[in-house]
């Protein structure tokens, strides 16, 4: 099997170094090309890719000469659509250790049995046919850093390069049956598969690139992800996770947890502001939060097209409700809307002019009108559930309330198919 590895990175050579060795030395047969992009690092990480350039003839790296962070949203694509030599590639972090076996793992699933006659060294059927419309994850071995899950093992063998306790790890995971993590069918049958998606993750490059790749309105990070497997799902991608094929993962060391920026466990302030804008807008694209199920397989309700029109409204409100309606009106003062937009315009890709107090009336297709002084926390919960409400509603075209919201149905459409493809 031949696989690109797609690595980001910003200001963590000690992580790429200590994941490069771990490639090269659980690579197994298969060829293994390493594609770094290296994010106007200041700690010698270009001077180190220049050097391993010269030494390895499979690994290839670019540069952002910045001085602005480009992020791995954009870096991502660069190096898939760039550098890449091979159709099957990975999503692969610097803070992950290739386990043994692991990519026999995902040849397994992104492969079928070629139908010719079997190899006449090892008497088997050669497995290089693609199966497309098909991403695997490895599973994530990680210290306890975040809350356990049924998608991940929590066993701690280091949180840093240099105390990372490689003999332990292998030792325990030689020795240890992996079927105890496998999860059990409706049968009561062992599988050794899951239906999650998060990194690593390996794809082909053409569903990639026939739904654009990622969405440049979370760059430089955060959500990302959750946009691109939401319209990979909606695509007819099937998700893999497969459980004979395993990462140890120190978690987070790009920025939320980036050792120059803050310490283990302890989010950066630059994660954390991107994060909520990342939020905000997938709010926007999307209508409704991140959601899957506890295997991490995406649910995707439904993308309506409604405007909110907001009585006795408030700055406060008008910040916490515009990224969730296509369109908002609002009996505020033109100054204060005008701050908002020059304040959030900056955030985001979407025109704040034409999803506030447009300037002609919308069509939208549902047209909800309340009050802003009758708003409770429940409002807030509601209108955040709204798609979800919506789908589980036998909805007809006309009129009716949910709480202190007056629905106006004037035609039922739906259009998260719409967001597949990254335009």
């Amino acid at each position: 099997m031949k696989i690109s590895f797609i690595q980001p990175s910003r200001n963590n050579l000690r992580y790429l170094r200590w994941s490069y060795d771990s490639i090269r030395k659980n690579q197994g047969r298969h060829t293994v090309q390493i594609c770094v992009a290296d994010d106007f690092s200041d700690d010698g990480t270009w001077e180190w890719c220049q050097e391993m350039m010269e030494k390895d003839a499979n690994f290839n790296a670019i540069r952002n000469e910045g001085p602005t962070r480009l992020g791995h949203t954009i870096l991502y694509d660069r190096l898939v659509n760039e550098v890449a030599q091979h159709d099957l590639c990975m999503i692969y972090h610097a803070d992950m250790y290739l386990m043994p076996g692991a990519l026999d793992a995902i040849e397994k699933y992104m492969y079928a049995p070629n139908p010719a006659p079997a190899d006449t060294d090892t008497g088997k059927q050669m497995r290089n046919v693609p199966i497309s419309k098909t991403i695997v994850s490895l599973t994530r071995i990680e210290p306890p850093l975040h809350p356990p899950g049924p998608e991940k093992i929590i066993k701690d063998f280091g949180t840093e390069p240099e105390e990372f306790k490689e003999n332990e790890l292998l030792d325990w995971y030689n020795n240890t049956g992996f079927n105890e993590y496998y999860i059990y069918d409706k049968f009561g049958d062992e599988q050794p598969i899951t239906e999650g998606i998060f990194a690593p993750w390996a794809f082909w490059k053409s569903d990639f690139q026939e739904i654009g790749g990622h969405d440049p309105l979370y760059a430089p990070q955060s959500k990302e992800d959750s946009d691109i497997f939401n319209r990979f799902q909606l695509n007819g991608v099937k998700f893999i996770q497969t459980w004979e094929g395993y990462v140890y993962h120190m978690t987070c060391r790009g920025s939320r947890f980036n050792p120059t920026l803050t310490e283990v466990g302890k989010e950066s302030d630059e994660w954390l502001a991107q994060n909520k804008r990342s939020t905000r807008n997938f709010l926007r694209k999307w209508g409704h939060m991140v959601m899957h199920d506890e295997y991490m397989k995406p649910i995707i309700p439904s993308k309506y097209n409604i405007e909110l029109r907001l009585f006795n409204g408030t700055e406060q409100l008008l910040y916490e409700l515009e990224p969730l309606f296509d369109y908002i009106t609002i009996d505020l003062p033109l100054s204060v809307v005008d701050e908002y937009k020059a304040k959030e315009q900056p955030n985001t890709m979407f025109d704040l002019n034409k999803r506030i107090n447009p300037p002609a009336v919308s069509d939208a297709d549902i047209v909800i009108r309340t009050d802003g002084r009758k708003f409770t926390q429940n409002t807030i919960q509601i209108i955040y559930n709204l798609s979800q409400i919506l789908d589980n509603s036998d909805l007809e075209t006309g009129n009716f309330e949910i709480d202190i919201l007056s629905l106006d149905v004037r035609r039922i459409k739906t259009y998260e198919n719409n967001l597949i493809v990254c335009k």
